[in-house]
């Protein structure tokens, strides 16, 4: 029996350095979703003052997109617009 301070690597994802790079590419810039987009930055500051446009977080004084809220919030435009 293993004791209770054991610990399996593999099943924590903290250990895992390509979950590291995974999260990283899930997540976009300002510059990179106005470019996803094809808005200006201007664009995307003005929706987020008026809470419109994809989610986003602040990380220090930098906004990040999660990919998939980005690509959500562009699918329910498209919805409302159809």
């Amino acid at each position: 029996m293993r004791g209770k301070n054991y610990r399996n690597k593999h099943k924590n994802p903290h250990n895992d350095p390509t979950a590291v790079v995974v999260a990283i590419d899930e997540v976009w810039t300002i510059e990179e979703v106005s470019a996803f987009l094809r808005v200006p930055v201007a664009t995307l500051y003005r929706w987020r003052t008026h809470n419109d446009g994809p989610k986003a977080a602040r990380i220090g004084r930098h906004l990040r997109y999660a990919r998939v809220d980005v690509i959500a919030w562009f699918r329910a435009q498209q919805e409302e617009a159809a």
